[in-house]
């Protein structure tokens, strides 16, 4: 089963899974939220089609590490998850910075300013996910 890496925003979800081996994310979609039940329904949706079996959930510290308004609506995102998703862990992934990194990436790429704002929560979900994936590893 993969693990399905999310980025939760106010207008949008960033969605990303990991391969077989829990190895490497990538990329999955950004949801465009319209209601907390449209949005619940396409994220079960993604569950089935990519066989997920559990969350990292980007949890935004403040910079000093206490926690604000956006790690709040994280926490209560997890409950719900949980509540939906029964029997899928949610893990709450520090992500402070991920979203700096993900534009870097796709500055990088060379990807025009108009592009990188269609899939730039999609791909802060692949550095949380990747984050993730990556510390697993090294413990």
């Amino acid at each position: 089963m993969r693990i399905m890496g999310l980025d939760l925003g106010t207008r949008t979800i960033g969605t990303a899974v990991s391969d077989e081996t829990g190895l490497i994310a990538r990329g999955v979609e950004t949801i465009r939220r319209r209601s907390l039940e449209k949005d619940l329904l396409r994220l079960e949706e993604l569950v089935r089609q990519e066989d997920v079996g559990s969350f990292v959930l980007g949890y935004p510290k403040n910079m000093n590490g206490s926690i604000g308004d956006r790690a709040r609506a994280s926490e209560e995102f997890k409950a719900v998850l949980e509540e939906r998703f029964p029997g899928k862990p949610v893990i709450l992934w520090d992500e402070r910075l991920s979203t700096v990194a993900a534009e870097k990436v796709l500055i990088d790429a060379d990807l025009q300013r108009k592009k990188r704002k269609k899939i730039i929560d999609m791909m802060a979900a692949v550095v949380i996910l990747q984050n993730y994936l990556d510390s697993r590893r090294r413990e």
